[in-house]
């Protein structure tokens, strides 16, 4: 892809809400199918909307009655061309995490939810300004052939570090001996992503500490007992004592991002602190975003709209009944794809103590893979540094300032920046010059 100062990257974002029961397979042509999906507008949406949106279900297991919702967001005609977009797939965490809620309503779709949780906002930083995974991709292309062919992207973060490289290497591993594949793969990025078991344990417990949130003892205890097979989604009985003694020691923090005050609703104490006079940090995001998607969301006329079952109510279902049947460790994907010459980025904002930068740098460091290019600045604007990067043969790390663990939703104009060079295949702006001020990317979107 060539690039340019100012180069615009148009891009359709797709994404997928998850696990959903008693559905019964589409039928129909895939033109038919489109128009049953086609989104004509939603609740609260704002004027100047010029991009067609599609939202409905895709079946991946008819026999056991399981399908995937999607939502997909075409790029915004008023600056990019939808016919030659390259399309993205965003795959939230958890497990269980809805891409919809999530990714597509706080990160990078098209919307934000006003504080209102009814009203939606036009997001100014927006993205198009595992079998079942695979067989829903099949299966969504079928639905819509007109997008065949097309440059093909994923995308993910935090659990997603483990879903984004699996489907990844299912999609390459079908790919294999086909002349001219319809999915035409050509790479994959991860934030914040959960890697490898062991690495991320240690990472963890030493961004804990080196932040001054856990004491000694609990460094020490942690590093000795949590290596013990425990994972950032499981932990054994002796090694959550000690997760429980370092939440405990943390206090009421916002995890995701220390340095944001967490969202005071339904919190007391914070609403004590709003009250005084010595404020706590400044916020670099609006930590009670969840809320407002949440809410809007649950208004029946959005969900009529978005074609969305409502039957049942999953919850916390997901997560709680998650059992480790992945590997332990990403990084013989890595190791195969990067060999297969596909694009590979991970990024991580460093304010986050979930899956923190130190967890990612030990994981990427166990590839072993040579430094291309060392550590250096990144920059936004001449007087600001908007993180930092390094190459490797195969592979581009890059870390976002200030950001959290959902990169897009606390540092959107750094975040729109890293999936510009991304696409274009260059590495981050060591000058302020080349950094992202007067392009904007506009992307296809469907969220998983």
């Amino acid at each position: 892809m060539a690039s340019s100062s100012g180069h615009r990257s148009p891009l359709l974002l797709l994404a997928i809400a998850g696990l959903l029961l008693l559905l019964p397979s589409a039928r129909g042509s895939p033109d038919e199918q489109q128009l049953k999906d086609r989104i004509l507008g939603l609740p609260g949406q704002p004027n100047g909307v010029a991009f067609d949106m599609y939202g409905g279900y895709v079946t991946v297991d008819e026999q056991a009655g399981r399908a995937l919702y999607y939502w997909f967001q075409e790029a915004d005609r008023s600056t990019a061309d939808p016919a030659t977009a390259p399309l993205l797939l965003w795959l939230n965490g958890g497990p269980g995490c809805s891409s919809i809620g999530s990714g597509a309503l706080e990160e990078l779709g098209a919307f934000r939810v006003d504080k209102d949780g009814e009203k939606l906002l036009l997001n100014e930083y927006a993205w198009n300004k595992a079998h079942d995974s695979y067989t829903f991709l099949v299966k969504w292309f079928e639905r819509f052939p007109q997008y065949k062919y097309r440059d093909f992207y994923i995308a993910g973060e935090s659990y997603g570090g483990h879903y984004v490289p699996q489907l990844s290497q299912l999609v390459y591993r079908n790919n294999i001996g086909v002349e001219r594949p319809f999915i035409n793969f050509k790479g994959f990025m991860v934030g914040n992503g959960v890697t490898d078991d062991g690495t991320d344990m240690i990472g963890m417990f030493e961004y804990w500490w080196h932040h001054g949130l856990i004491s000694d003892e609990t460094l020490e205890s942690g590093l000795k007992v949590c290596l013990d097979g425990s994972t950032l989604i499981k932990a054994s009985p002796e090694c959550q004592k000690i997760m429980d003694k370092a939440t405990e020691e943390q206090g009421n923090i916002d995890v995701y991002s220390i340095y944001t005050p967490p969202c005071e609703k339904g919190n007391p104490y914070m609403r004590i602190l709003k009250r005084s006079r010595r404020p706590l940090m400044l916020p670099a995001y609006d930590s009670c975003t969840a809320f407002y998607s949440t809410n809007y969301l649950n208004i029946p006329d959005v969900q009529m709209a978005m074609h969305a079952n409502v039957t049942g109510n999953i919850g916390m279902a997901v997560y709680d009944n998650w059992t480790t049947v992945t590997p332990l460790s990403m990084l013989p994907i890595y190791k195969e794809l990067i060999g297969a010459g596909l694009k590979v980025w991970v990024f991580s904002g460093d304010t986050d103590t979930a899956v923190p930068l130190s967890s990612t740098r030990r994981s990427l460091a166990a590839l072993g893979l040579p430094v291309k290019t060392s550590w250096y600045p990144w920059y936004m604007v001449p007087t600001e540094v908007g993180g930092w990067s390094m190459e490797y043969e195969g592979l581009t790390f890059v870390t976002v300032r200030g950001a959290g663990h959902e990169v897009p939703l606390h540092r959107p104009e750094q975040a729109l920046v890293l999936f510009q060079q991304f696409l274009l295949g260059e590495p981050m702006p060591a000058e302020a010059s080349l950094a992202f001020a007067t392009s904007r990317i506009n992307l296809r979107m469907e969220f998983n």
